[in-house]
């Protein structure tokens, strides 16, 4: 029974085992989806096609910059302890290079592509990578810079990893260094949506100001003195430069700076050494969000096991 790069692939989700192996799988099992399942346990990979089932919420986040280009990349694995292992570490740290160097397109280019000082692919290597290290792990998302200047930070161990990348003009790479990592933290503790006002989409404008609308017309209704309705308008616009200054990066106020916008704190940098900074974008990965974790209730756990005996 043929099969087809689909079939590969659907292996692969499956298993969590890399796509040569399970091409090699279905070329011997002639096409049979079950019978390649069992050829890659009798193969030595059951242990990782077993994790590849459990959620993978923990792990970490890492921001590299080599020859000039950014990348980030978060790794989950299942529990903490495994997230602070060296071998972890280690296989986060070389997917992040892998994105340097290969600009995988997406996701399934980046599990294509070469695990650095091996003849494998980032996908062929992560069933190993299970069975070492001993949990179920999944490259969940990445992203990469390859033009002007980017600036990494790693927050808590991994917990939280930003990139900021920046265009100069007139300023030497190496004198915003120091801006770069205050922006990253920024954006690290303050977790803003945006990088700037201008980045904001009209849909996204429009719900707001309908929402804001919706409260002024309300506690104008419940006043004791109502305004008229340009006033009310007022107040909105009024609330919508609070919205960009909670929301956005450039607007929000600098924590270093009390009272001083990042925008200015920006323009106040560039001044001083001669030049032009705009920031041009941010990424913020924190590990694990937006992943559902399975509640685990150890006394169940263990008086199930006792149960068994």
């Amino acid at each position: 029974m043929a099969f087809t790069a689909a079939d590969v692939k659907k292996l692969r989700e499956m298993t969590n085992v890399g796509m040569m192996d399970c091409k090699k799988a279905l070329t011997a099992s002639d096409g049979d989806m079950d019978k390649a399942i069992e050829w890659l346990r009798e193969k030595g990979l059951a242990a990782a096609a077993k994790k590849s089932g459990r959620i993978a919420a923990e792990g970490a986040v890492c921001a590299i910059v080599e020859n000039g280009v950014g990348a980030i990349v978060e790794v989950n694995c299942e529990t903490d302890f495994a997230a602070q292992s060296d071998k972890f570490m280690t296989f986060v740290q070389d997917v992040a290079k892998a994105v340097v160097v290969s600009a995988p397109a997406d996701l399934d280019g980046l599990l294509a592509s070469p695990y650095p000082g091996s003849g494998k692919t980032v996908g062929e290597m992560i069933p190993e990578k299970v069975l070492v290290i001993g949990e179920n792990l999944k490259v969940r998302r990445f992203a990469r810079y390859d033009t002007g200047v980017t600036v990494p930070y790693i927050h808590m161990g991994g917990r939280i990893g930003v990139l900021v990348n920046m265009e100069l003009e007139g300023i030497a790479p190496e004198a915003v260094t120091e801006l770069g990592k205050d922006l990253c933290m920024q954006a690290a503790a303050m977790n803003p949506t945006f990088c700037d006002k201008s980045d904001v989409d009209q849909a996204t404008l429009e719900k707001e100001k309908e929402i804001q609308m919706a409260l002024a017309l309300n506690e104008n209704a419940q006043s004791a003195r109502p305004k008229p309705q340009n006033i009310i308008e007022k107040m909105v616009m009024g609330r919508m430069g609070k919205y960009y200054e909670e929301n956005c990066l450039m607007q929000m106020e600098f924590v270093k700076e009390k009272g001083v916008p990042v925008e200015k704190h920006v323009a106040e940098v560039a001044k001083s050494l001669g030049g032009k900074i705009t920031v041009k974008s941010f990424v913020r990965y924190e590990r694990g969000e937006g992943i559902e974790k399975k509640q685990e209730n150890f006394a169940e756990e263990v008086a199930a096991q006792m149960n068994m005996k």
